[in-house]
């Protein structure tokens, strides 16, 4: 069996079952040279004789009787098919066959095969059972076997010198062998080149200039790309062989047996690119030095109009035990981390809950108990849907998912092709946008394709004659809106990449470290890396933007892709709108006090939909809400008074909108309990209005902090909008400041409770 890539280039060899290593090919593949130099040396009168020349048996006969040993055998090459094809029925014996090949018996039975294969096969069936079955030194057999491993390159290209050495090896293939015995190959290369010359097949300048050639060829070994998408197909037709074996009547069946036997090989066509496979591999080898041990990595490339795989390493090194390189990951089921948060975004794109720039809330929220945190273990708090995208934000994703519902977003995935992997018995949960469910490199690849095809995802096809599968993933308009968001930003430490390809691209990471992973799509290509442990133990300090993306990264820029010369052009549907901060809505809709920014965002239908609904506080109608006019507490002489509506956690980065006492109080409704119950929280240990000065000896002041009401909630402290602690609320804890200034420390947990001091800090 042999695999071969699109252009026919072997990716992957093994031996037939007599353990002879051969390569299908047609006459019309191999080198019109070569053809010459085997009926030219062997049998000029090939296409004229019945399979036995009488002149040359006569001619050898006197020979022997004259010289009393065999000076020419006079075999023509339709009696060098019949000794190649006895063999193989009887089982070879390769000593003993060559022992007993000039005698007596042994070539009358060979005439008589001979006239047999003559009346049942076409000379050009003759000559390709030749070319296909000569013995070529070791376990190599067959014109373009030895062509390629000799070297290196399809018997198409063989030049006079190769192809008059290919057609001497046949005659003593192990004594000529080239690889072992070069100057014994050179000289009966030679010698055939002569022959040639003095027949006319070739003119005296021609065989001059292939003389000038050196016999230098590669050693026999195993030569491989692609080996695990090899593997895959090998063993998708074996699967299929059997298959179809046991639905055949039992004739058909020992037919086929009976010729699977008969040395036939089988060749096995992929979609894979020669030059972008070994760019890829070439790749992983380089960037293998610098990854801890037992770590892998796998990357598939996919064209996107055809779905055909261009690219496939299962693998880092498939000779590397250590890293478990026989696993193929490019089929292993692990955790995505963030990566499925492009078509979470798209769905509430297409349901009308978002466009390109509401507002979300990047804080402290519990959802039913479930708390999530940011990797970079901070808050941002407000941030449009397009920031939180690109900086690959949890609280805002789990907040999503949580109003979209966890089996429609599974279900929705699986409608396009990306098999979520749950626990056995454990239903769709929040944790699914966070990596909590496993998946495939190959499906995360077909999935990310709907953003440069419209919204259609598809299924990766490895060989060409694989059905092509597609599906709906998301609307059209919110593929453009998702793709434009994550090409034109993100990180700062994002991965500069060299050309304009219109790359759109995320990584992920997942719980522990376990795995790092980047998908980008170009207007020609999907790509995908994926880099961890196939056993599955965490590799600290490995995430998707420092060892994936640099990957992704390389591989781009190795691709052969137009740059582009103009931006996409929307589809119809989406338009461009200026929208208000933090309402959501049209700019001009609105009261101006709940237009506090002005943004310019994608919308999808002509739908501006406004700002998601407060978790924590209800809806106030004409924007005026109950404030107290003393102490932070509602009186009898509360006032109405306007103010912008921001959603309530937002508390700790609006410092001038105070939180009033009825939204408390639905506070402690939301979550079950009485303003009473869920007691105010107050900071110990710092007031507003402090004035703080350095420690004598020092460049910062250290102040002892506490709270009072945290009833056992995890805490979360923000000094001037950025987090600097988090943990239970009934620890002390030492905070260091050393800027001069104002400064506000605010001190919230995730159901929204927060209270904030103001203080001053001199030199």
């Amino acid at each position: 069996v042999i695999v071969v890539a699109s252009d026919g280039t072997p990716l992957r060899h093994w031996p037939s079952p007599d353990g002879a290593w051969r390569h299908p090919v047609q006459l019309e593949e191999i080198s019109p040279l070569y053809l010459e130099a085997v009926q030219g040396y062997e049998d000029r009168w090939f296409r004229w004789h019945f399979g036995v020349n009488p002149l040359a048996m006569i001619r050898a006969a006197g020979q022997w009787a004259m010289q009393g040993q065999v000076v020419s055998g006079g075999s023509t090459l339709t009696m060098q098919v019949a000794r190649i094809l006895e063999p193989r029925q009887l089982g070879r014996d390769e000593t003993g066959a060559q022992g007993r090949s000039h005698a007596l018996w042994v070539k009358l039975r060979q005439m008589v095969r001979a006239v047999q294969l003559e009346m049942r096969y076409s000379k050009r069936e003759l000559l390709q059972i030749y070319a296909q079955y000569a013995p070529m030194g070791g376990i190599v057999e067959g014109v373009e076997a030895a062509s390629r491993t000799y070297f290196n390159k399809p018997s198409k290209y063989l030049s006079r010198a190769e192809a008059a050495l290919l057609a001497a090896l046949p005659q003593a293939p192990s004594r000529f062998r080239p690889d072992r015995y070069p100057e014994r190959a050179q000289a009966q290369r030679d010698k055939v080149l002569d022959q040639l010359q003095a027949r006319g097949v070739w003119t005296a300048a021609e065989v001059a200039d292939a003389k000038i050639e050196t016999v230098v060829v590669n050693p026999i070994r195993a030569q491989w790309l692609a080996p695990l998408a090899a593997e895959r197909l090998k063993q998708a037709w074996e699967r299929e062989r059997r298959e179809a074996a046991q639905q055949a009547p039992w004739r058909q069946r020992w037919r086929r047996l009976w010729r699977s036997g008969q040395g036939g090989e089988t060749r096995l066509e992929s979609t894979l690119d020669t030059s972008l496979q070994a760019t890829a591999e070439r790749v992983l080898l380089d960037r293998a030095s610098s990854f801890p041990p037992k770590v892998s990595a796998a990357v598939l490339v996919m064209d996107n109009d055809s779905l055909e795989i261009k690219a496939y390493a299962g693998s880092i090194d498939f000779n590397d035990t250590s890293r478990a390189a026989h696993v193929d990951m490019v089929r292993g089921v692990r955790s995505p981390g963030s990566t499925l948060k492009p078509f979470l975004y798209a769905m509430a794109l297409d349901q009308g809950l978002v466009h390109s720039e509401s507002l979300l809330v990047d804080a402290p929220q519990a959802f039913s108990g479930y708390e999530p945190g940011n990797f970079q273990a901070a808050f941002t708090g407000p941030v449009s849907v397009s920031e939180a995208l690109q900086r690959s934000l949890n609280v805002p994703a789990v907040d999503l998912l949580d109003r979209l519902g966890p089996q429609a977003f599974q279900a929705q995935l699986r409608s396009g092709g990306v098999r979520l992997r749950m626990a056995k018995g454990e239903a769709p949960n929040l944790s699914l946008i966070l990596g909590g469910a496993g998946t495939q490199l190959q499906e995360l690849v077909g999935a990310y394709r709907a953003l440069a095809r419209g919204g259609i995802g598809g299924q990766p096809r490895l060989r060409p004659a694989d059905p092509r599968i597609e599906a709906r993933l998301m609307s059209e308009g919110s593929a453009f809106i998702v793709r434009d968001i994550l090409e034109i930003g993100g990180h700062p430490d994002r991965p500069r990449i060299e050309g304009n390809v219109g790359l759109a691209w995320k990584t992920g990471t997942s719980y522990g470290f376990r795995d790092a992973w980047a998908v980008g799509v170009t207007d020609r290509y999907t790509l995908g890396v994926w880099v961890g442990r196939p056993d599955g133990t965490p590799n600290p300090g490995h995430f998707g933007a420092n060892t994936a993306a640099p990957l992704l990264r390389q591989l781009v820029e190795a691709l052969p892709e137009t740059p582009r010369r103009t931006p996409l052009k929307p589809p119809a549907g989406v338009s461009r709108v200026e929208v208000c901060w933090p309402s959501g809505l049209k700019a001009g809709s609105d009261a101006p006090e709940n237009c506090r920014q002005r943004r310019v965002a994608w919308a999808l239908n002509e739908t501006v939909p406004p700002t998601l609904p407060d978790r924590l506080a209800g809806a106030w109608a004409q924007g005026h809400r109950l404030v107290p006019d003393a102490q932070g507490r509602c009186g009898e002489h509360a006032r109405d008074v306007p103010w912008t509506e921001w959603p309530a956690a937002l508390q700790a980065w609006f410092p001038e909108e105070r939180l009033g006492c009825e939204a408390q109080e639905q506070q402690a409704r939301a979550h079950g309990a009485s303003s009473r119950s869920l007691a105010q929280l107050e900071v110990l240990g710092l007031r507003t209005g402090t004035v703080l000065r350095r420690t004598p000896g020092a460049d910062r002041a250290t102040v002892k902090l506490g709270v009072r009401g945290a009833q056992g909630e995890t805490l979360y402290w923000l000094l001037d909008g950025k987090l600097v602690r988090s943990g239970e609320g009934d620890a002390d804890w030492r905070l260091d400041i050393a800027e001069a200034g104002t400064h506000r420390l605010t001190v919230m947990d995730a159901h929204g409770r927060s209270v904030a001091v103001s203080f001053e800090m001199r030199p």
